[in-house]
């Protein structure tokens, strides 16, 4: 089987090729990336000798060169995103452009070579947000309530593929899964930046008062979940995946992180909160797991430390992913 797999180049997506060729050594891949700031090949040097593997690099708004790819493939898994929410707040267009008409040309190139199978990743980020204090959690049936330009494109873009689906016959599934971790996530990322902040002695910024609570889900878990439903999927459905179960928010994950790395509280810095935070993310992926078999293979304390001895052993990784641009960026989001 050949295989499609947009933004292969980035966090998830470079982990995901890695994990297919692994697991799925017969079947080729074709990576597809534009290389903007957060697309590394640096993630996927141990693999780019591979015969099964082979790089484009391009816009996924390019409908001719993506026609091109996509009449020779078998599936289409589709990771490409702009997916930073303080970018988007800063500016939109990007997100607009890659999520939504990004989107919208993969879809068409689908449809038009032959109703290729086409998998959909997305975010819980759609749902909007929980009650700070509530037990409840997103699920495949949560309403769409999206508070910033990026959650607003990946909610257009969800709905563009189930548009198609019933509009063309074209055989989707979509996850919509919680907050990854994991290697080569670019530092702009809460985990990374922290890591990376502290190996640097800098401060960890923490909006507002620090009691924003995310569901994190380790990288590795997501590229298995994606597997599952690709082999045991209902066409047309879609899976929340997620990752711990547990409450635990942004302060309490630097104290964590920080008692890993033996630093101490006053490496902690609050800053002005961002427009439109969300309070609390929580996924229930019990349909994932009932359906598919879908289960996270460690707690989620092991897999924080799996991570931070990961960005510790590949200091010279983080130092090269930030760039000037990175930088700027920084500069301009954390400053007091």
């Amino acid at each position: 089987m050949k295989i499609l797999v947009t933004g292969g180049a980035g966090f998830i997506g470079s982990n995901f090729i890695k994990y297919w060729l692994k697991t799925h050594p017969e079947d080729q891949i074709v990576n597809l990336d534009k290389l903007t700031y957060a697309g590394n090949l640096e993630n996927l040097k141990d693999i780019e000798s591979n015969p099964n593997y082979k790089f484009i690099k391009g816009d996924i708004c390019d409908r001719e060169l993506v026609n091109e790819i996509v009449k020779d493939v078998d599936q289409i898994i589709h990771f490409a995103a702009e997916s930073h929410v303080d970018r988007s707040i800063l500016d939109s267009t990007p997100f607009i452009m890659t999520n939504v008409v990004g989107t919208q040309v993969l879809l068409d190139a689908a449809v038009k070579c032959g109703n290729k199978r086409f998998h959909h990743v997305s975010t819980d980020e759609v749902f909007g947000a929980l009650d700070l204090e509530g037990t409840d959690k997103f699920t495949e049936d949560t309403p769409y309530n999206p508070h910033s330009p990026y959650s607003a494109a990946k909610a257009g873009s969800d709905h563009l593929v189930r548009a198609f689906g019933d509009t063309f016959g074209l055989p989707f599934t979509i996850s919509n899964c919680s907050n990854n971790f994991g290697p080569y996530q670019f530092p702009e990322k809460f985990l990374p930046l922290m890591i990376s902040n502290l190996v640097e002695g800098k401060k960890i910024p923490i909006y507002g008062d620090g009691k924003y609570v995310r569901d994190w889900l380790y990288v590795d878990d997501h590229c298995r979940a994606i597997d599952l439903i690709l082999s045991k999927g209902k066409i047309g459905e879609t899976y929340c995946i997620g990752g711990m179960t547990e409450n635990v928010n942004n302060l309490e994950l630097v104290k964590k992180v920080m008692a890993i790395m033996g630093k101490g509280e006053d490496m902690i810095e609050f800053v002005k909160d961002r427009a439109a935070h969300d309070r609390r993310y929580a996924v229930d992926w019990s349909k994932a797991q009932r359906e598919l078999g879908y289960q996270p293979q460690a707690s989620f304390d092991e897999y924080l430390a799996m991570t931070v001895k990961w960005y510790l052993d590949n200091n010279d990784w983080i130092k090269n992913v930030k760039s000037g641009e990175y930088e700027k960026y920084y500069q301009k989001q954390y400053a007091q």
